[in-house]
């Protein structure tokens, strides 16, 4: 049953995705165009996000466990290091110069185009390289 929703959660998400126009890199580029055809409406589609997912939080912390999980599994950590604020800057960087994060990426597979793809796969590269480099500068602090 946990798969089942989280199969409807990922629908409704690529839904929200298609029906806001947010699959389009362009319209997300626009958004960052202040001197030229500035678009708004990626802002418009942030602030009924932070809406929802507001309104989400407030039913969810009123109950004493997930539907599908024993207990909420919440960050602990507080600290703004710099793997934070780097990371926070790669995925600026990278979705200001593809149009794309992620989580919009995913459903814009099924627009067949190439690039989505080419993102995809750059961002899984990214993934791996960095766990890589990770457990490379762990090896070489223990020796």
């Amino acid at each position: 049953m946990k798969l089942i929703y989280a199969l409807i959660t990922g629908l409704v998400f690529g839904l929200g995705i298609a029906i806001s126009g947010m699959m389009d890199p362009t319209k997300v580029l626009n958004f960052f165009d202040f001197a030229g055809a500035w678009d708004p409406s990626l802002a418009f589609v942030m602030g009924g996000a932070l809406v929802v997912t507001s309104i989400g939080y407030r039913l969810a912390w009123k109950r004493s466990a997930p539907l599908f999980e024993g207990r909420f599994q919440v960050p602990t950590g507080t600290d703004i290091d710099k793997k934070l604020v780097g990371g926070s800057a790669l995925f600026g960087i990278g979705w200001g110069i593809a149009g794309f994060c992620p989580g919009a990426a995913i459903p814009a597979l099924g627009t067949g185009r190439w690039e989505v793809a080419l993102f995809l796969l750059a961002v899984v590269v990214g993934f791996f390289l960095r766990r890589l480099l990770a457990s490379a500068g762990t090896a070489t602090a223990t020796h």
